[in-house]
């Protein structure tokens, strides 16, 4: 009996060890495989707790081993096109329980504080403001939420204009990341909110071309892809033109709620299509879907200043085909109207539709 006793005893110590040696062993290559698939894969990222950042009012924070290295800035937000010469910053997995400062915020205390204009300069000239920004400031400014007093705000609205990021662009603005850094509640964007139409240029128009570093501001963009966006953060807005109203505005054309809607056309789409470069894949074989009865779809390639040079075979035929509809007359009589990306990935016919009475049918990888 006492020797049975000893023998599952041993047996039983046997099992033991093995599992401790097994499972340690298990656990190793199990951590190793993790950190392979986070360097192979950034965008399945470690959570934010396991980063160990410390923010910028911390003076740990300046410290590079608060900054992760092992790959983490391969993040489509912050590529080398995005902050051009800048160094990157560990801000793409902000969320707002990590990035936003919630102590000056309540339900009945949400305040939004707009910069004022910079000082003239050397020219005695205005920073340049574009029309669509200064609509902007000023539906802030006219609501029960602005305040002249930044110490009760929650919110921050640059006095900068960052809406076209486009260097060829007229209202493109220059030096932004030195003016945002003369900012005196910068912080590092912390309950900031940026607002963005055009980011990139000619030949990529890279949607991340911003020409600086947000930081921890939101992003209220357009064109904004799903790698880009962070989520419970960022907000996705739609591209809208210089002509759009402040408020009010024409009114729509739909004249019943009448459903199915009784329209001549099942699908629209009249625009330009691209014979070259990006965004030329998806509009250059819409003529496919075409049939003149309840599918209309035409495109024109007579844009541009070298149009002729660049043409297809297919120009020819497209710009007489295109040259039959109206544009407005088509958004009104069609059940849905196809919003298919151009260059970037938004396109004011989101809006145009919606106007119309139309419903808008998406064509825009990862919008």
């Amino acid at each position: 009996m006492q020797a049975k006793k000893r023998y599952i005893l041993v047996i039983i110590c046997c099992a033991f060890l093995a599992y401790c040696y097994f499972g340690g062993y298990r656990l190793k290559w199990l951590q190793k495989l993790f950190a392979i698939s986070v360097r192979r894969n950034p965008s399945k990222l470690p959570p934010y707790h396991q980063l160990h950042y410390q923010f910028p009012d911390d003076p740990a924070a300046t410290s590079p081993s608060t900054v992760p290295d092992d790959g983490l800035f391969a993040h489509p937000l912050f590529e080398s096109k995005y902050i051009g010469d800048f160094q990157p910053t560990p801000f793409h997995t902000c969320r707002m329980e990590t990035c936003f400062d919630y102590s000056k915020c309540s339900d009945r205390n949400f305040l939004v504080y707009v910069y004022p204009p910079e000082p003239l300069n050397s020219l005695g000239a205005p920073p340049p403001t574009s029309a669509n920004y200064q609509k902007i400031i000023s539906a802030i400014q006219e609501s029960r939420y602005y305040t002249q007093d930044p110490e009760k705000a929650c919110l921050f609205v640059l006095g900068i204009d960052t809406l076209d990021r486009d260097s060829l662009s007229e209202d493109y603005v220059r030096n932004v990341p030195s003016r945002l850094q003369r900012l005196p509640y910068w912080n590092n964007g912390r309950n900031h909110i940026i607002f963005n139409l055009y980011s990139g240029t000619w030949p990529d128009y890279n949607e991340n071309g911003l020409g600086f570093d947000p930081g921890m501001a939101i992003l209220a963009k357009a064109s904004m892809s799903v790698q880009s966006l962070r989520p419970n953060f960022d907000v996705s807005i739609p591209l809208f033109h210089k002509q759009f109203p402040l408020r009010g505005g024409n009114t729509g054309f739909v004249a019943s709620n009448n459903f199915p809607a009784n329209k001549k056309y099942l699908l629209a789409f009249k625009g330009k299509r691209y014979v070259h470069g990006i965004g030329s894949e998806t509009r250059n074989s819409l003529f496919h879907l075409h049939n003149a009865r309840d599918l209309v779809l035409v495109t024109t390639c007579r844009h541009g200043k070298s149009w002729r040079d660049l043409q297809d075979a297919r120009c020819d035929e497209d710009n007489r085909e295109y040259d039959r509809y109206d544009y407005e007359t088509l958004l009104q009589n069609s059940t849905f109207c196809l919003v298919p990306r151009g260059r970037r990935l938004g396109s004011f016919r989101f809006l145009e539709a919606l106007q119309a009475g139309c419903i808008p049918v998406l064509l825009s990888n990862s919008w």
